[in-house]
């Protein structure tokens, strides 16, 4: 039996896939919910084989959901928005489905899943994720199973560790796994600046640029804090603070 979750904040569009889904006996809804959190808690519960996943709902979207789930399942994603998506589903995407969709598109994406049962890979969620403009204001984390939202003005600076990034905020730090290059294409250009392979800098943070050897500088921050700034990250941050 393959065991799905359907995750949509239309009641319609979960009963149109549950219909759908009558045709198909070896294939089980465990779960109907609303919402990313109602998402994540149901994947931790029931541990499913597939989810049939809306992008833009409340609180969290659907990317920002699966950047929670430490084992990915199948994803069929179902979407009213294609400027968003199509780009994306085409790296590595086991399906999507653009609302309104027919019994037919449907049937040719559950045979798709029965065929490959593909994982979402990271290259997609990271692809996707900068497709929607969410993914610019905010970033989203887990912390002992709770799930975090920080506002992207309340970053101080990111820091490279290892297979994470370390984000530090007024509040502390928190690991998310991403890369340094996702958050440098995702962020706005013109706040957060890479200053270094292992820095990237809230310039709203900064108050003074210091020398220190070998044509390189610290940047004290409002906190206190000191990030160093390399010879070929200076330009960048000279250029975004107008000097």
């Amino acid at each position: 039996m393959i065991k799905t979750v359907l995750i949509d904040d239309e009641p319609l569009a979960r009963e149109l896939v549950r219909e759908y889904l009558q045709a198909y006996p070896q294939i089980e809804v465990v779960a109907e919910c609303s919402d990313g959190f109602e998402g994540l808690k149901a994947i931790q519960q029931y541990q499913p084989d597939l989810l049939f996943l809306d992008i833009q709902m409340p609180k969290i979207n659907g990317f920002e959901m699966l950047e929670l789930v430490d084992k990915l399942p199948c994803v069929i994603f179902t979407t009213a928005f294609e400027e968003y998506a199509i780009r994306a589903f085409e790296v590595n995407a086991v399906d999507y489905l653009l609302k309104p969709f027919s019994r037919e598109r449907f049937d040719k994406a559950l045979q798709k899943m029965l065929e490959r049962k593909t994982e979402v890979s990271q290259e997609l969620l990271d692809a996707a994720g900068r497709e929607l403009p969410t993914q610019h204001n905010r970033v989203v984390v887990k912390i002992n199973g709770r799930i975090k939202i920080i506002p992207v003005q309340d970053i101080h600076y990111m820091e490279a560790a290892d297979d994470y990034v370390k984000i530090v905020t007024q509040e502390g730090a928190f690991l998310k796994n991403k890369t340094m290059a996702f958050f440098e294409k995702t962020l706005d250009a013109l706040q957060f600046i890479r200053v270094h392979r292992s820095y990237i800098l809230n310039v709203s943070q900064i108050t003074r640029l210091d020398p220190y050897e070998k044509e390189t500088y610290l940047a004290v921050l409002k906190s206190g804090s000191k990030i160093l700034v390399s010879k070929t990250g200076y330009p960048r941050l000279k250029e975004a603070l107008g000097l």
